[in-house]
């Protein structure tokens, strides 16, 4: 991640309203330095992350929280798109779904996922979870694009 006080870019792939909302609570309560971009579905991810149609201005993610489960493409579909594609593939994923299928896990694994963790379902280690996640992006290195 930048280690200047530049903002990470996160794209945020999820479809569930009220878990969109608790992602946007516990990254303004952290007070991280952090700029949420949000797709819907498997299809506006690929849309942001290529810059077609209303995302053509769209920046390049540092980092994205997919869901596993998503309308139109899964997130195993955008996963493996992200990590074929030369430009996209250094890009953490971060898989946060409901699924604690051992063979989601593994797929997302295999697929190319940086971490796969399940959504807890209070709303409070909900928000805990998303912040230890940025708190580990934060101070984490990547190589550049």
């Amino acid at each position: 991640m930048p280690s200047s006080p530049e903002k990470i870019k996160v794209l945020v792939v999820e479809d569930e309203q009220s878990d969109v909302m608790i992602i946007q609570r516990a990254m303004r309560k952290s007070g991280a330095h952090c700029e949420l971009y949000f797709a819907q579905d498997g299809e506006e991810a690929l849309d942001f992350l290529y810059r077609k149609g209303k995302f053509e201005d769209a920046p390049r993610p540092d980092l994205i929280l997919l869901d596993w489960r998503l309308p139109k493409l899964s997130g195993q579909e955008v996963l493996e798109q992200i990590k074929n594609d030369d430009h996209l593939r250094r890009i953490p994923v971060i898989v946060l779904t409901v699924s604690t299928s051992q063979e989601d896990m593994v797929r997302a694994y295999d697929s190319g996922a940086a971490s796969y963790m399940n959504k807890p379902v209070d709303s409070k280690d909900f928000e805990r979870l998303i912040q230890t996640v940025q708190d580990y992006w934060r101070i984490a290195q990547i190589p550049p694009e």
